[in-house]
């Protein structure tokens, strides 16, 4: 979405009208290529490090050449694993005798993918810790902290217990953790039907969307960004490292075992579990079992070893030099590893910004240049934890924070229908005036925007978690950032993660005529009231932010103004003194997201410096308006002391501090 407002920025000044055009017109898109690159991508399974996806990035850097766009390869030694040996066995109450999972998901029949499906990684958690425990069952929902509240109440003990969780509502990593905080000793972690296999009421893959009963969501357990033995800073041959007890002691990685698992196998381990009902919004679909709360009778042997590696990974660079500021970048990013064949995570993505090449490579055959350098980026290992993002991030941080003016994303591009935006909000309203500009490819009676507006009450989400490879950018550096989907958010289809994610799915449930890839790239390419709520009576002081929030607006306003008088004028195109005027109001406003950054980050997060967005605590998925504060309040109303609550008003003054930063940079005159 946002690169198509950029475009239309970047484009020669008398000619951008006819440029912009031509980049969404129906001459310059092709949705059988963008197909053909898909299948291409998708035609093996390609995990990080693999020989396959250093033939996927080839063929990244063959579009790239053959669209008149200089590349290189940003190559990494990076840590990660793969797994070596597993294995899962219930013991079930007598006389059942025990069960012993094959841990395998089953190809179909007519699968044209069945001949390569050997190559798919065994299902497993990247980072998993290696151990073999046995301990009772205990059912435990979703795994959120929430949920041991419930168990709590209903009396029930999860220590020293193997607890059983199901996806859909935090990230894995986190259902992990929670675990090990409450005593657990191994975490099985399943796909239910419910959530993933349409309610057990029809079918599954490939006749329906559905996942299939064998199908298992393969992930990390990573709660860091980057390689974790280089935490901060990038990782190359001859580097330093942490050693491994080093990086279990950063608290990111599991000190538990874990094992992901297919809803045919949730279900047979759910049997086996007795104790309590649970209440109705923790019970499966209709047909399923009885859910129960445990712990035991059933008991299960855990067993999981890792094989650590350091390999090399590939970022694929592509440039666009600018014609007026070629010292200033916008980014465009995403990924190209997968768990498994990859046709909506990541490739859906990468197919788009093949299109994007190729168009702005047509584009230059005609004469056009961009204003500002254009990057096209396609990161490696992002599935393990955002590495191949982060470690460039961390190698260029310096360059980045000065030139950088907006990193653009694409993860899971196309899933389904229905247009899903994240971003900062300075970003806001230039996705509104591209989506203005792009056919809603399911309607072409309407633009994006319209049926975006019609479907939803809330149209932007915002970008705190750690979802995809534009966390590094703006929450480590501080760069305005967006992401952009059809089809909900990353998680959102039923096959994520799976060994189903294939060109197959993507052709009958995802995109069937690939319209939805061609509108992505044309979109691509073209909250204190709460918190006052939350702390009143608690004898916090809210008024240095709503302050500091004033001035903000004020700063915002009159620079608004001045961009307007500009714009009005259009003296800029011809003048080289009011050229100049229009780079100094932008580098303003490009620097005002980093001012909302501080050195020493958030509390045990360090390496996140925003404190405006951030994760939470709780969820790498999820987004946290004031990040801090959120953190510092649920301490202190756990400890209920003067200290704790002290630190909540510090973490208010930092903010507060912030946010004036930001103002002044706004403004751009020294106090």
């Amino acid at each position: 979405v946002i690169a198509s407002s950029y475009l239309f920025l970047l484009m020669t000044p008398t000619r951008k009208s006819t440029y912009h055009s031509l980049f969404i017109s129906n001459s310059l898109s092709d949705n059988a290529s963008i197909s053909h690159h898909l299948r291409t991508l998708t035609r093996r399974p390609h995990v990080a490090g693999s020989q396959a996806n250093a033939e996927a990035a080839s063929y990244v850097v063959s579009v790239f050449t053959s669209s008149n766009i200089p590349s290189h390869v940003a190559s990494y030694e990076v840590a990660l694993t793969y797994p070596f040996s597993r294995s899962l066995v219930l013991t079930n109450p007598p006389p059942q005798p025990p069960t012993t999972f094959t841990l395998h998901q089953e190809t179909y029949e007519g699968d044209p993918y069945a001949d390569v499906a050997d190559e798919v990684v065994p299902t497993f958690h990247a980072y998993a810790n290696s151990a073999t425990v046995a301990a009772p069952v205990c059912y435990v929902n979703y795994g959120r902290v929430e949920d041991y509240f419930t168990l709590k109440e209903n009396g029930v003990n999860v220590s020293g217990t193997i607890v059983l969780a199901r996806h859909g509502k935090i990230y894995r990593g986190d259902i992990v953790k929670n675990a090990y905080d409450a005593g657990a000793v191994g975490v099985v972690i399943y796909s239910d039907r419910k959530d993933y296999g349409g309610g057990g009421e029809g079918g599954w893959f490939p006749e329906e969307k559905w996942l299939p009963p064998s199908g298992v969501q393969v992930g990390s357990v990573y709660r860091g960004l980057g390689d974790p033995t280089t935490p901060g800073w990038a990782s190359g041959d001859e580097c330093e490292r942490l050693n491994k007890d080093e990086v279990e002691k950063g608290g990111e990685v599991p000190l538990i075992p874990s094992l992901p698992v297919s809803a045919a196998d949730g279900e047979k381990i759910m049997r086996s579990v007795g104790g309590p009902v649970a209440e109705d919004d923790w019970q499966g679909s209709k047909d399923a079992p009885v859910y129960r709360l445990g712990p035991g009778p059933g008991i299960l042997n855990l067993s999981y070893m890792g094989q650590d590696v350091i390999a090399t990974i590939q970022n694929v660079i592509g440039v666009i030099e600018g014609a007026e500021e070629p010292d200033r970048f916008v980014i465009l990013g995403n990924h190209r590893d997968a768990w498994t064949f990859g046709a909506v995570d990541p490739n859906s993505g990468t197919a788009a910004l093949l299109e994007i090449a190729q168009r702005l490579g047509k584009l230059q055959k005609r004469g056009w240049r961009p204003r500002r350098t254009i990057l096209l980026c396609n990161w490696e290992a992002e599935e393990y934890g955002l590495i191949g993002s982060t470690e460039w991030v961390e190698e260029n941080r310096e360059i980045l924070s000065s030139r950088a003016v907006a990193y653009l994303n694409a993860d899971c591009a196309v899933g389904g229908p229905g247009f899903n935006v994240r971003a900062t909000p300075q970003l806001d309203e230039l996705i509104k005036r591209a989506t203005q500009q792009v056919k809603d490819p399911d309607n072409s009676s309407q633009s994006i925007y319209e049926s975006w507006t019609s479907s939803s009450s809330s149209l932007f989400g915002r970008l705190g978690g750690g979802g995809s490879d534009y966390a590094s950018f703006l929450q480590h550096v501080g760069i305005p950032a967006a992401d952009i989907a059809f089809g909900g958010d990353i998680a959102g289809y039923p096959v994520y993660h799976s060994l189903y994610d294939d060109f197959v799915w993507m052709e009958k449930f995802g995109d069937p005529m690939f319209q939805r890839h061609v509108a992505a790239a044309s979109v691509w390419g073209l909250s204190v009231k709460n918190l006052e709520d939350e702390i009143s009576n608690k004898d916090i002081n809210l008024s240095p932010i709503f302050k500091s929030i004033k001035e903000l607006e004020k700063a915002a306003i009159k620079i608004n103004n001045q961009r307007r008088e500009i714009e009005a004028s259009k003296s800029w195109i011809t003048r080289k003194k009011d050229h100049l005027k229009v780079r100094e109001l932008n580098d303003r406003l490009m620097m005002a997201e980093r001012a909302f950054t501080d050195r020493d980050g958030l509390f045990g997060m360090s390496w996140h410096k925003h404190l405006i967005y951030g994760p939470s605590k709780h969820n790498d998925y999820g987004s946290q308006s004031f990040p801090g504060i959120d953190d510092a309040v649920k301490m202190a109303e756990n400890l209920h002391s003067a200290e704790s609550w002290h630190r909540v008003q510090h973490e208010v003054w930092r903010v507060s501090r912030v946010i004036k930063h930001a103002s002044l940079v706004l403004v751009g005159q020294p106090t």
